[in-house]
């Protein structure tokens, strides 16, 4: 390889940003960094590299394509997205958003049960990358598989993309739950019941069902729900603690995009008529219309049915 393409571009320099960057130089890769509250201009940044690779929160998804927009980014740049969320204004997932940004440059989604704080400091995990441009899916496992980190490929972003964002909002469920000492059994019942809630989601979205048994759908739920480390996950705890959420999020260290995703989801899912039971729940908590006592009595209290069924769409009152 050469040495123009060898470098690759990091935009976001929180912890995922700087793990992401410690891996690709640990296999020997020119890695540049770039923030908006950095000194390096962006197009110094991007100008030579193959891959540039965005690890900004959602609300900077845009405000990045824009500056980049303007450089008149080249097409043969592969552009990865390691974001997991969804826009507030258009639903849409970060891929999407940049897909639609730039229509000639291979998208890649690169997302799993990846806690940052882990990765950063080299403990053992695996990842995906998921693009419709296989070529440039398999560059980017290339440049990232290492010793302590397994890169597998598939051709499913949407599906890659959509698990690793919506578990987020599960996760949230799962801190009230571990929060609120509701025991194993509860916690194992809720994870159970709310990858169907996934798939059912993503499959109406254009995903395939099977991307969500993966790394990125079943991988990252069992990570982020188990995980102090998880930001969601604190969220979900936090409030079982009697915080208020703005308590909570000024608390954080970074952002947890279980929340805006909630909002977006519960949108999307009046819309298109999906049921959502938890994802309505941590919805109403987010809100402070219910406590996390009554959000449990509430799923508690659904109606009796087969465990494998399709569930009817309801819409409650918010």
């Amino acid at each position: 390889m050469n040495i123009k393409s060898n470098i690759v571009a990091i935009l976001g320099t929180g912890v995922w940003g700087s793990a992401l960057g410690a891996i690709a130089k640990s296999n020997s890769h020119d890695i540049r960094f770039w923030s908006h509250r950095g000194t390096d201009s962006l197009e110094s940044i991007v100008k030579d590299a193959v891959i540039v690779l965005s690890a900004v929160s959602m609300k900077g998804v845009m405000a990045t394509i824009a500056k980049l927009k303007k450089l008149n980014l080249s097409s043969d740049k592969i552009i990865v997205t390691a974001t997991k969320g969804l826009d507030p204004e258009t639903t849409r997932t970060p891929s999407q958003i940049w897909q639609a940004a730039f229509p000639d440059n291979p998208v890649v989604v690169l997302s799993g049960p990846n806690l940052s704080k882990e990765i950063a400091r080299g403990l053992p995990a695996a990842t995906v990358v998921a693009s419709n441009d296989l070529a440039a899916a398999e560059k980017v496992q290339d440049i990232f598989a290492s010793d302590t980190f397994r890169v597998y490929v598939n051709q499913d972003p949407i599906g890659t993309e959509l698990g690793g964002t919506l578990k987020n909002v599960i996760a949230i469920a799962s801190g009230v739950c571990d929060g609120m000492n509701l025991g194993t059994n509860a916690k194992a019942a809720l994870l159970t019941r709310a990858l169907p809630e996934m798939i059912r989601i993503g499959t109406h979205l254009g995903a395939s069902g099977e991307t969500f048994f993966g790394l990125s759908g079943l991988g990252d739920l069992i990570a982020t729900c188990d995980s102090p480390l998880s930001r969601n996950y604190q969220v979900g705890y936090g409030l079982a603690q009697d915080k208020t959420l703005e308590q909570i999020l000024a608390e954080l260290e970074g952002t947890a995009e279980g929340v805006n995703t909630t909002n977006v989801l519960i949108k999307i899912a009046d819309m298109e008529t999906i049921a959502v039971p938890i994802a309505r729940q941590v919805h109403r908590l987010l809100r402070g219309k219910i406590t996390p006592v009554e959000a449990i009595q509430a799923l508690m209290e659904r109606d009796l049915k087969p465990e494998f069924c399709d569930i009817e769409f309801e819409i409650t009152n918010e």
